[in-house]
């Protein structure tokens, strides 16, 4: 279902360059905005292992439409760099990813002079971030997760004040199933949800199975079950771990290619938003009224 008008013009700037400790190569974003409007939203989004700023169109594309800002880094992991799991920069990463979200926040306001005026249309009082996969890991950091050493002790707050709601989509589940691959080559995927007290959109897939832990599609849903309330879980059961190709059309590692799925999420999320960041909760009460139809189905604590 469609809940928002998906028929005004947008624009994508790219790439800008933010400064940014601890890389080896510079930190570049894409701006997608409206062409019209003021007081807008922001969201920050964090994209899936391999990918950059140039994917997930489908998503960032109804965002905008919908009235929001949004702004996409790549990341270390992109394929453009070829950091590959045996490369020793790649234990690191995880830390990367966190502290780039940080850096477009904390210069989000010159990130915008960069895009003709958008800086003076932007409310930067409503910032969410949102992420796909180890995106959304790295998105849950600055909502308040934790990630648990080998004995099981929380690490560093990475929350950061600017944000104030999220949505994780096929986010890491608790990390006490994690397979041995998982275990040798991504052991920072033990995240601990209990301080994960932002506003939360979970969305996850009732078919989605990862090869990094043993359990079903359920460890997709830990990020609900587990984070303090106030949260939300949008369950789609047909979804794989790419939601209908939410990194683009066709791309290869789609398996369940689906339009009107990867919509499905992409209007959820920002339906979602806009009531959480107090923007409007028309649309998001529309979502809730229409709960179970169409293979999905809304929860919320």
């Amino acid at each position: 279902m469609s809940v928002h008008p998906l028929d005004q013009r947008i624009v994508s700037v790219k790439p800008i360059a933010v400064p940014a400790l601890g890389r080896s190569v510079e930190l570049q974003v894409k701006v997608t905005a409206p062409l019209a409007g003021r007081d807008l939203p922001v969201i920050v989004f964090s994209h899936g292992n391999a990918w950059s700023l140039d994917g997930y169109e489908p998503l960032v594309d109804r965002w905008a439409a919908a009235g929001f800002v949004v702004v996409q880094p790549t990341h270390l992991d992109s394929r453009r760099y070829g950091i590959g799991w045996d490369d020793p920069r790649f234990a690191g990463i995880w830390r990367v990813r966190i502290a780039d979200l940080h850096a477009v926040l904390d210069n989000l306001g010159d990130i915008l002079l960069g895009v003709g005026g958008l800086e003076a249309r932007v409310d930067r009082g409503r910032v969410a971030v949102v992420g796909h996969s180890w995106g959304a890991q790295t998105a849950g950091a600055l909502l308040g997760t934790r990630v648990l050493d080998a004995d099981g002790v929380p690490g560093e707050d990475f929350s950061h004040p600017a944000v104030a709601a999220g949505a994780l989509i096929a986010a890491t589940g608790t990390g006490d199933t994690l397979t041995p691959f998982a275990v040798e080559h991504l052991p920072f995927m033990r995240p601990d949800y209990s301080t994960m007290a932002a506003p939360t959109l979970v969305v996850a897939g009732g078919k989605d199975r990862s090869r990094l832990s043993t359990r079903g599609s359920d460890w997709f849903t830990d990020a609900y079950h587990l984070a303090p309330s106030p949260k939300g879980l949008l369950a789609v059961a047909e979804g794989e771990h790419t939601m209908g190709g939410v990194a683009g059309e066709a791309v290869a590692e789609t398996t369940d290619e689906d339009p009107a799925r990867v919509a499905l999420v992409a209007d959820a999320i920002s339906a979602y938003l806009l009531d959480a960041l107090k923007v409007d909760g028309s649309a998001w009460a529309a979502f809730n009224d229409a709960a179970t139809d169409g293979g999905w189905s809304l929860s919320g604590k």
